[in-house]
């Protein structure tokens, strides 16, 4: 018998990690964000995964609607496994192999993955005393120098 790391991942646990992290204070609508919301069963294929229905807008939804794991042939186990690997640097190609999948698969789902942590990433805020080093504008401007004179005073500083 093969011993596959994918058939020790329990799928309840994959999803009650995803509804914790998701919604660390209680289950918020997908749409509106209401707290205000009803489970409405499970899902067939997926019996771990929660369906609900929000009390103000009506909308129905699941624990993965609106995430990066939504609407892909792939169990929620198999993108957790994804991830662990990423984080411990193997190659796509590698991981892969690991997880007997597609070596196309597995591309879209790292890109999938890589995507979707750069659109939660959150927005860079500066704040109190911020310094910076200074700047050549010289860059789009390669062997025309007199557009670069152009932007210079005598003492050489920008103007």
């Amino acid at each position: 018998m093969e011993l596959r790391i994918q058939n020790l991942i329990d799928d309840a646990r994959c999803y009650e990690a995803v509804r914790k992290l998701r919604w660390p204070t209680g289950v918020q609508c997908a749409y509106c964000e209401s707290k205000h919301v009803l489970r409405r069963g499970r899902d067939d294929k997926e019996p771990s995964r929660q369906r609900y229905e929000c009390k103000e807008c009506h909308k129905r939804f699941d624990d993965l609607t609106h995430t990066v794991f939504a609407g892909h042939h792939q169990p929620l186990k198999m993108w957790m496994l994804f991830l662990y690997f990423m984080g411990l640097n193997l190659s796509t190609r590698q991981i892969a192999q690991e997880l007997n999948l597609n070596k196309d698969d597995a591309q879209h789902m790292a890109e999938v993955l890589r995507s979707g942590v750069v659109e939660k990433k959150p927005e860079t805020v500066l704040s109190g005393e911020v310094e910076c080093d200074e700047v050549y504008v010289v860059a789009g401007h390669k062997g025309q120098l007199l557009a670069v004179k152009k932007r210079t005073g005598k003492d050489g500083a920008t103007g």
